[in-house]
């Protein structure tokens, strides 16, 4: 049971998206299934709505999930890094341009 634990967790892993989707499908088709079995009388539209929107909260549970342990398995269950601004990649704003010229005119691309 072990080595089958790990290796679906392997294959969810390399497979974020396609399991974050096979989720939410198989949400809305259990919702549907539930609210024909409950509700008949209900209309076909009706169901879908509401099949949707409980895919959508079981989405943002799946991925709120997966937020949590890719913070757990990613600091080795340490906690946050004391040395937070290392982490960060700060060139990415240095080639952005000036919102001055060098005249100090307010520089078009940043003008509302």
């Amino acid at each position: 049971m072990e080595r089958m634990s790990s290796s679906v967790q392997s294959w969810v892993e390399e497979h974020k998206l396609a399991t974050i989707g096979g989720v939410w499908a198989t949400a809305i088709g259990a919702s549907v299934a539930y609210s024909r079995r409950r509700t008949p009388q209900r209309a076909t539209s009706l169901r879908l709505i509401h099949a949707r929107m409980h895919a959508q909260a079981l989405t943002l549970a799946v991925l709120g999930g997966a937020a949590l342990a890719h913070h757990y398995y990613n600091n080795n269950g340490k906690g946050t890094s004391k040395n937070r601004e290392a982490d960060l990649d700060y060139d990415f704003y240095s080639q952005l341009p000036s919102a001055t010229d060098a005249d100090g005119k307010e520089n078009e691309r940043w003008s509302w």
